[in-house]
């Protein structure tokens, strides 16, 4: 719902796609294909190539399974291919510490992209302590942090808690929504702020 909001939030951005690198599950749940659904974006917006793993599990594990192992190399490849015009949206699978293969993290594709990172963040219990640990995480390897998007039931302790400790900006939230549809998440992206920062990022 978070790639889906900020891809019309900043849709006036005419060189703005979404990528997915790495997706398990693909055969119940194609995330490119909902978050096109859910922001009416043009169908060029997104870039569908990437790792397409069939079993729901940490990309490593999926990817042993389907006797393959996730290259960093060929992502970047990938994502080098691409026109040097065009900005993005860019959503991982899992949290930054999940593995991709023996030896590559999450926030190691993260790094070498090089991009902003805005954190999707749960505004519920247990939401400080993943959410400054992926704060910390991320800062350990210099990434910049653009911001954090909070979703579920507001929470203002637990933003508080985490914009003071975690000296990082709360830049939107986004309540559950039912039905998720687009018309609730096109008006949900306004939540979100405007502002170059989040232009273009790694989710």
């Amino acid at each position: 719902m978070v790639s889906a909001a900020l891809l019309h939030r900043f849709r006036h951005i005419a060189t703005l796609r979404y990528w997915k690198p790495v997706q398990t599950g693909i055969e119940a749940d194609d995330d490119t294909a909902e978050v096109l659904r859910l922001s009416g974006a043009s169908p060029y917006r997104v870039l569908r190539d990437g790792v397409r793993l069939r079993q729901p599990l940490s990309p490593h594990l999926s990817a042993a399974l389907a006797g393959t192992s996730i290259s960093l190399g060929a992502l970047m490849d990938l994502a080098w291919s691409q026109a040097e015009t065009d900005r993005w949206i860019v959503e991982g699978a899992g949290g930054v510490l999940v593995p991709l293969n023996d030896q590559t993290l999450m926030i190691d594709l993260i790094t070498v992209l090089g991009l902003p990172v805005v954190i999707a963040a749960r505004s519920g219990l247990g939401t400080i302590n993943h959410t400054l640990l992926t704060v910390e995480a991320l800062r350990a390897r210099a990434v910049h942090i653009a911001g954090v998007v909070m979703v579920g039931a507001p929470n203002v302790d637990n933003r508080i808690a985490i914009e003071t400790r975690g000296h990082v900006s709360v830049v939107g939230e986004l309540v559950d929504l039912d039905p998720l549809a687009p018309d609730s998440v096109q008006r949900a992206a306004a939540s979100i702020a405007s502002g170059g920062e989040l232009d273009p990022f790694f989710l």
